[in-house]
């Protein structure tokens, strides 16, 4: 259900950018919107204001329910806000596709200066309540996410700008925009059951052997 809270813009996004006909329709956002630009920047348009508001409702949410924000729903906030207003207001999609790969870079720099300043990497701050790891495995352990986050970024920018450029303007954003949501969510989903595997060699069996209730 967390994940779904936190991935709220996002699949926001997906959808109004896939469904921006159907709004387009049904609302009147033209008086908004320039609806003599291309179909592609008229749904990018769309879709950003809509990721954008419910960013806000987001952080409200939560604050509502904890009194308390989380950095990660402020940090993306503030860079949808900018990136999303650039794209806004030069109908440019390039700005708001650069979003995902700024996120996950200012994740790494996190995860990485964490390594060096204070006692406990982040990883170790948010998961040494579960489980007890050597030193060097908390600092692999935390090296591995600066690497994943890394390497989404630059995903991302692949499949931005790089992918297949010789299909058409629509086709190649309708990819980013899937890629957004699916890709970006399937790479976080593999890299979490790998790192799963490689953690549950120092995971002990606490359940207690049915010999000594025997």
């Amino acid at each position: 259900m967390k994940m779904i809270f936190d991935l709220f813009p996002v699949i926001l996004f997906f959808v109004s950018y896939h469904q921006a006909d159907a709004i387009i329709n049904h609302f009147p956002v033209g008086d908004i919107i320039d609806l003599s630009q291309s179909q592609v920047i008229v749904a990018t348009i769309l879709a950003t204001s809509i990721a954008i508001i419910a960013s806000f409702i987001q952080v409200s949410l939560y604050w509502l329910k904890n009194r308390r924000f989380e950095k990660m729903h402020i940090i993306s906030l503030v860079l949808i806000s900018v990136m999303g207003g650039i794209t806004i207001a030069f109908g440019n999609p390039a700005f708001i596709q650069w979003k995902p790969t700024l996120l996950n870079w200012i994740f790494a720099g996190a995860f990485l200066g964490s390594q060096y300043v204070g006692e406990k990497s982040l990883v170790q701050r948010m998961m040494g309540g579960q489980i007890c790891l050597p030193e060097l495995i908390w600092k692999r352990l935390n090296l591995s996410w600066v690497i994943f986050f890394i390497f989404s970024g630059l995903a991302n920018l692949y499949v931005a700008f790089y992918y297949a450029t010789d299909l058409d303007e629509k086709t190649r954003m309708d990819n980013w925009v899937n890629f957004k949501l699916f890709g970006l969510m399937g790479l976080t989903f593999v890299f979490v059951i790998a790192q799963g595997i490689y953690l549950s060699r120092y995971m002990k069996d606490e359940s207690p052997d049915p010999e000594e209730n025997s």
